[in-house]
């Protein structure tokens, strides 16, 4: 069931690859340096072993692994039992000695209710009301209502400062107290200009995240996003259903500087608003996508509040390792989101769990998967750490946390593998790097898939900035090169038709739906090499001395630098 024959080159390659990688050929070495360690033979994946994990995680006993449940206690439960049977020692130091769960409090935030923005242009008043037209939200903690009163209103292009790209859309304005309305994704994305940011393909700065965050520190008391389908990449409906529900923040960032107000407008409403102040929107859009936009005021004043409900709880991160023989301060790090959606008490009985079988338990099982391969292939130089991370599906909120606090710093965490709603089409030629063309982390993915006569190929939608989307962001956001790759659909022996029907099915059927089940028909030859692939990235990396980088360009590669030179 199992391939045979793909991985028996892995030793040699490994120490082909560190010569490579310092400028070395094959048969020769460095001047005055000593030739790189050899490597244990590439352990193969257990497939039976594997899909066992994905089967019990997903089952209706873990009912959905929702955060604060019961599904959480046995979910880390289980992950306990699998990882300490490995051998691997518990990766964090509580009040009380080694443990494997780092507490990750975390803040709910429920509306109570919302006023619609009132909008005042020149004596005459309108309103943009909810769901129709606009919806807003407050991080703010406290059951005060939260909100703005006669604020100025600002139109400040894309809301992106960012010194790589000489690019700053706040630069000459005030708008300390202010309400900015920004555009989504980035000036690459609407000018399909690839010397522009990074063409097509979203960068950090296109992220609605980002822009509330860029919008906090420049002083704004409310700061608005214009939707619009295309950039980005996912209809106004997404929108309401994901800014209707409660929402999560860390306890530790109740301190951090969030704007009174946030929120979104549609583009028809955008539209309304600045027609009433006497610009057209369309013009005002096509202008913010040139490096001379400047800033502009509507002329317009906003009123708008919202009040919350605040529970306060504790999720946990879970955190194994297995400590490095000669460089155990340094640390090559996989990640994998263990929790999921829980279950709709609107739908009786098993019915309403979302088991979430693909998204994540087949990532949690990987991470136990590799770990079983290193256990089996012996301590590496540099220590590994495999973080089940919580509170993903609200935010990315457990990697964020572990981000914030490391067991090992940053500045000497080599790199972070993520891996998240792994895939089960079967054997692939293609392997697909999410956010393709960031770090040094691909150059030694790409002699990898030469064990498997496999090809290396960008995510197709690079404009939808997925490579923002899920728990391997946080690592990059604090500087530290990561990985997000799984197998693509060019299906070696059913080929490309059925793996696009493969993954639209996912897509339409199953993801976040009940319908996300484990199914004993599944192919697991294609993860089972995935999952090689990544153990042979990150072995590399933990038995040499490499330090991957960001490329040139990067939004993340000064993050690094700076973190590494102790700034």
């Amino acid at each position: 069931m199992l391939k045979q024959t793909h991985l028996f080159l892995a030793a040699a390659f490994l120490s082909v690859i560190a010569l490579l990688l310092t400028g070395c050929q094959p048969g020769s070495a460095p001047e005055q340096e000593a030739a790189e360690p050899a490597l244990p033979a590439v352990v193969d994946g257990d497939a039976q072993s594997y899909a066992g994990h994905v089967q019990t995680l997903s089952s209706n006993a873990f009912a959905g692994r929702a955060p604060g449940t019961q599904g959480e206690e046995l979910t880390l439960e289980y992950l306990t039992e699998q990882f300490s049977a490995l051998g691997m020692a518990p990766g964090y130091e509580s009040a009380d000695g080694p443990s494997y769960l780092q507490p990750v409090p975390m803040v709910e935030i429920t509306n109570q209710s919302r006023t619609p923005l009132s909008m005042n242009h020149g004596g005459e008043s309108f309103e943009l009301n909810y769901p129709e037209d606009m919806i807003i939200g407050s991080r703010r903690l406290g059951d005060q209502p939260h909100g703005v009163e006669s604020s100025e209103v600002i139109f400040v292009g894309y809301g992106v400062v960012a010194p790589e790209y000489d690019w700053n859309d706040y630069e000459g304005v005030d708008v300390e107290g202010k309400t900015v309305v920004m555009l989504v994704n980035d000036p690459g994305f609407a000018t399909e200009d690839p010397e522009l940011f990074n063409g097509r393909a979203m960068t950090y700065y296109g992220r609605w995240t980002y822009k509330y965050e860029e919008a906090a520190r420049q002083g704004a008391a409310a700061a608005i996003i214009v939707h619009d389908t295309a950039p980005a990449s996912y209809p106004w409906e997404v929108v309401i259903n994901s800014w209707s529900s409660a929402q999560f923040e860390l306890a530790s960032d109740s301190d951090a500087v969030v704007s009174a107000l946030e929120g979104w407008v549609t583009i028809d409403a955008a539209r309304e608003l600045f027609a009433k102040s006497d610009m057209d929107f369309d013009a005002m859009q096509e202008a913010a996508a040139s490096n001379d936009f400047q800033a502009v005021s509507l002329g317009t004043t906003l009123t708008a509040q919202v009040t919350n409900s605040i529970r306060r709880g504790v999720s946990y991160n879970f955190i194994a390792k297995m400590e490095g023989q000669t460089r155990p301060d340094e640390a090559v790090v996989y990640t994998a989101h263990w929790d999921h959606l829980g279950r709709t008490l609107q739908v009786p009985g098993s019915a309403g769990i979302y088991n979430g079988a693909i998204d994540n338990a087949s990532g949690t099982a990987g991470l136990i998967e590799i770990a079983r391969m290193y256990a089996e292939a012996g301590a590496p130089e540099r220590t590994v750490l495999f973080v089940a991370v919580t509170l993903e599906e609200y935010g990315l909120l457990g990697s964020r946390y572990y981000a914030n606090n490391p067991v090992i710093p940053t500045d000497q965490t080599v790199a972070a593998i993520n891996m998240d709603a792994l895939s089960l089409v079967g054997p692939t030629e293609d392997v697909v790097v999410v956010g393709y063309g960031s770090s040094e982390l691909e150059d030694i993915l790409k002699e990898a898939v030469k064990i498997q006569d496999r090809v290396v190929v960008p995510e197709p939608t690079p404009e939808g900035g997925f490579y923002y989307r899920s728990d391997h962001f946080n690592f990059a956001r604090v500087g530290v090169p990561a990985l997000y790759a799984k197998g693509g659909i060019r299906h070696r022996e059913l080929g490309e038709a059925y793996g696009i029907q493969w993954n639209e099915d996912y897509r339409d059927v199953r993801y976040h739906k009940q319908a996300d089940e484990f199914d004993p028909d599944w192919d697991f030859r294609g993860v089972i090499e995935d999952l090689e692939l990544l153990y042979v990235v990150g072995r590399h990396l933990t038995e040499t001395d490499t330090w991957p980088e960001w490329y040139e360009g990067n939004e993340f590669k000064s993050i690094r630098q700076a973190d590494r030179a102790g700034q």
